[in-house]
């Protein structure tokens, strides 16, 4: 049984090492995919680790932009092109961590071959979509870089009210969408959807954070549908009601281990060192 975890980064090559570190174990392979306004000398020494490995074909990512969507897309397809086959596909960011042993995260995913994780609301169901329609239905040109764009912006959501989705699917999505372990055969199924869908991909170019409902939308109206369990076990604390979620402390250490979840986020070497320090104690304990 073998995983590929993808790792969306963008800083901090001390704290990516020991998050790699922390997963480390023979099934497990890191690809990690680095905006590329960030050079990559600082993070290349990574791939003496072993079992490391850069996506070559990398793009600039904006918060809250189909930039991110893109750089998991090219992601999978730099996955695909290896030739490995790996039974899950993993997607965390850099500033993720493990929170239960790596042998336990392991036999985890073992027991549960051909199941994915994901976690997300229908869009009929619950006050986050309420929110998230605007994220589609408005313009947004986060990933736009011109003079003048947020009243470009403005103008044109005053001339159209309301954009209309160029594909038939039932919406599914919520604040921890974004972060998923899907089988092979989903992510392939991601790739060549969107790859099928030239136009919808030029509609998410104008959306904002569409990385918390696109995916879990097309594997929900996929044929794996019956195989998605909705929960991605991922410990995120979204308690202060802003846009990110809260960076976890070593205040958060008690909620954190209760969660009973496998991995959690987000964390911040350079706020507070000493929670992923007292991580890896519990987890050596545990072995």
């Amino acid at each position: 049984m073998r995983i590929a975890h993808i790792i969306i980064a963008h800083k901090n090559p001390a704290q990516l090492e020991k998050l790699i570190r922390a997963m480390r174990h023979p099934d497990f392979d890191f690809y990690i995919h680095l905006d590329k306004k960030v050079s990559i000398d600082a993070f290349k020494y990574l791939e003496q680790i072993g079992q490391v490995y850069f996506v070559s074909n990398r793009t600039v990512c904006n918060w809250g932009g189909f930039s991110i969507v893109e750089a998991t897309i090219r992601s999978i397809d730099h996955l695909q092109q290896t030739g490995i086959v790996y039974d899950f596909v993993n997607l965390i960011s850099g500033q993720d961590y493990p929170i239960k042993p790596v042998e336990e995260i392991h036999d985890f995913f073992h027991k549960n071959q051909g199941y994915s994780f994901i976690s997300f609301d229908h869009s009929n169901d619950t006050s986050w979509w309420t929110d998230a329609v605007m994220r589609y239905e408005h313009f947004h040109f986060t990933d736009m870089d011109f003079k003048g764009k947020y009243f470009v912006q403005k103008i044109a959501n005053r001339i159209v009210s309301k954009r209309k989705f160029p594909v038939s699917l039932d919406l599914y999505g919520g604040n921890k969408s974004c972060w998923w372990t899907i089988t092979s055969a989903c992510a392939i199924y991601i790739s060549a959807y969107f790859k099928a869908n030239p136009k919808m991909i030029s509609f998410l170019r104008m959306t904002w954070g569409c990385d918390e409902f696109i995916i879990a939308s097309i594997l929900m109206n996929s044929p794996y549908q019956d195989k998605l369990v909705n929960e991605n076990h991922r410990y995120i604390d979204w308690s202060g009601n802003e846009a990110h979620p809260k960076i976890l402390t070593t205040n958060d250490y008690q909620k954190i281990i209760e969660s009973g979840m496998l991995f959690a986020r987000k964390f911040d070497l350079d706020v507070d060192a000493g929670i992923l320090d007292i991580l890896d104690l519990r987890v050596m304990q545990a072995n």
